[in-house]
């Protein structure tokens, strides 16, 4: 891809203190767009604003999704003027199952991250979006398409499932209007996921999952995002981008 093809758009990453989300960031600014990188955590925000290029520009803004969606737009128009792209990545995952009875606790807390924050962002996005014939890249999962082996990893599952069933309903309203939606369903890949989750497994175990037997770098799926979002790909629209290293096909 050439150099700067990015050049003069603005593209909101949510998600990106770490992992996907600043491969991502990181991706778009070595390619001239104006970045916003929104994350909760500081310090670490701090870190992927250390590793743009020189001469970018971001807007570093800690902040939830969950809380902030409103801010989070806002800011972003008021800085550059405009919306090109989104990227939804900020996602997580909580353990609670059925039988040990935290599973709505741990619905409640998915959901309200993984979908509702999507489609507040979404909504609040749109009458830029509009404006420039932007896109939308929603990050979902494989745990999308395939039954979770631990039944505490429901909520995770069922909130990545809907979120694909939003990609195709947002993709489908907002044709008309010339806004593209897509998502990225991710296998494994080697971020802080399975840290955060307190998970019993390493990436090592996750190999063997894969018929390929290897884990994705978040480069990988950096890459792939930005090819949704660019002029290459302006046929494609309410698709689900599986890259998972044949995890699927061990399923």
């Amino acid at each position: 891809m050439p150099k700067m093809s990015f050049a003069g758009k603005s593209v909101i990453v949510t998600g990106a203190s770490s992992g996907i989300g600043a491969a991502t960031a990181i991706l778009f600014a070595e390619q001239g767009a104006s970045v916003v990188i929104i994350g909760r955590n500081e310090s670490k925000l701090n870190a992927v604003a250390g590793k743009l290029p020189k001469n970018a520009q971001p807007l570093i803004m800690k902040a939830d999704v969950t809380t902030d969606a409103k801010k989070i737009i806002d800011e972003t128009v008021n800085k550059f003027g405009k919306i090109d792209v989104l990227v939804n990545n900020a996602g997580f995952g909580k353990y609670g199952s059925l039988t040990d009875g935290k599973f709505l606790e741990a619905y409640d807390t998915v959901m309200k991250t993984n979908l509702r924050a999507v489609a507040e962002l979404t909504m609040l996005a749109l009458p830029h979006l509009t404006k420039t014939k932007g896109n939308i890249i929603n990050i979902s999962s494989v745990a999308a398409m395939s039954v979770p082996r631990d039944a505490r990893s429901l909520s995770y599952y069922i909130s990545k499932a809907a979120l694909d069933h939003f990609t195709r309903g947002a993709a489908l309203e907002f044709a008309s209007k010339g806004i593209r939606v897509n998502s990225v369903n991710p296998g494994p890949v080697v971020t802080d996921f399975l840290e955060n989750m307190d998970a019993e497994m390493s990436y090592d175990d996750v190999k063997n999952f894969t018929v390929l037997k290897r884990v994705s770098t978040a480069e990988e799926i950096a890459e792939l995002i930005m090819y949704l979002a660019g002029d290459k790909a302006q046929g494609i629209t309410g698709s689900i981008m599986v890259t998972d290293n044949g995890f699927l096909l061990k399923r």
